[in-house]
């Protein structure tokens, strides 16, 4: 079994670095900000390690699956995401706001099972697109316009 010390480590590990990339949607002034992501991957946490604790309790009594109950917290999340996706127009907007919620459950699973290491990892990671990759999409963008004016 755990010790109290262990899950306050992997809680506060999904909650630090699920705000993380939820402070980076809130600047950006999207719907699924700071306390979402949040949620999200304490979420995530809390339930991994309910799984685990099941696996413990009950793994010698019968087939106890604790990835069954991770795969189930993505494909829920997936839905979860799927609500901050609208259509506008020609375009849609939304998706990489929903990529980030499903990015934080995994992170939350990480951190639920102990991998914190690769949790950090994937939020620097996950900060690293949202930020430095923005710049690039505008250089992107603006040579794709001049292409089209010229080309």
């Amino acid at each position: 079994m755990f010790s109290i010390l262990e899950i306050t480590k992997r809680l506060m590990s999904a909650l630090i670095f699920g705000g993380i990339i939820g402070i980076e949607r809130e600047r950006r002034g999207r719907a699924a900000g700071l306390r979402t992501h949040i949620l999200v991957s304490l979420g995530s946490a809390l339930i991994m390690l309910v799984s685990i604790y099941m696996f413990e309790i009950y793994g010698e009594k019968g087939a106890v699956d604790p990835s069954r109950i991770a795969a189930g917290v993505i494909t829920g999340i997936g839905f979860l995401g799927a609500g901050t996706i609208i259509r506008s127009g020609d375009g849609i907007i939304g998706l990489t706001t929903a990529a980030t919620i499903w990015v934080s459950a995994g992170i939350g699973l990480a951190c639920g099972c102990g991998f914190i290491e690769g949790a950090f990892l994937a939020t620097i990671l996950c900060l690293i697109v949202l930020c430095l990759l923005r710049k690039f999409e505008g250089v992107l963008k603006k040579e794709d316009k001049q292409e089209v004016k010229y080309g």
